[in-house]
């Protein structure tokens, strides 16, 4: 399966729908604006986005919650490790509260990656950053780090946007 995403105003994106109504969008609206999200086996829609290969999925993503959005560049020496922890993980992340979907993407033809994961609501997010599931998902994570990072790793986080009617 794949996921794309892209950048912009959310009335901007909102208009992709008229255009592609056999596409289930995503729109998280974050304090660097509007993101449009779909996941499907086909090509990619946006002009300008990003294109990943969804490596792992759990859960199913909701037009109402929170989402996280972790973008990690690894070394390219690190990269199958990594994918091999991500993959087979077990974080306990799916038995907590207000738990909805996570996702783990890699962007095509690099070795960047994106963990997603959505929530109800913040503070089930908050709950799980604060729990021993959290701790010890982290405690194993030891993926080795670039010596030189061309870009950093940066969290994105919002709601999901409701449309207006």
């Amino acid at each position: 399966m794949k996921a794309f995403m892209s950048r912009g105003t959310i009335h901007f994106l909102e208009s992709l729908e008229k255009k592609h109504t056999n596409i289930d969008f995503y729109f998280i609206a974050s304090n660097d604006g509007g993101i449009a999200y779909y996941e499907n086996s086909s090509k990619n829609i946006f002009s300008s986005g990003q294109s990943f290969d969804v490596l792992k999925s759990v859960g199913e993503l909701s037009k109402e919650g929170y989402v996280v959005m972790n973008h990690l560049p690894i070394s390219e020496d690190s990269s199958s490790t990594f994918e091999y922890r991500m993959k087979h993980s077990d974080s306990g992340i799916e038995e907590m509260e207000g738990f909805q979907a996570w996702r783990f993407l890699r962007q095509e033809k690099t070795s960047k990656y994106v963990v997603l994961t959505q929530w109800r609501s913040f503070s089930d997010f908050e709950n799980w950053k604060n729990s021993d599931q959290f701790k010890k998902a982290h405690d194993t994570q030891k993926a080795k780090q670039p010596s030189y990072f061309m870009e950093r790793p940066f969290v994105i986080s919002g709601h999901m946007h409701e449309k207006d009617e």
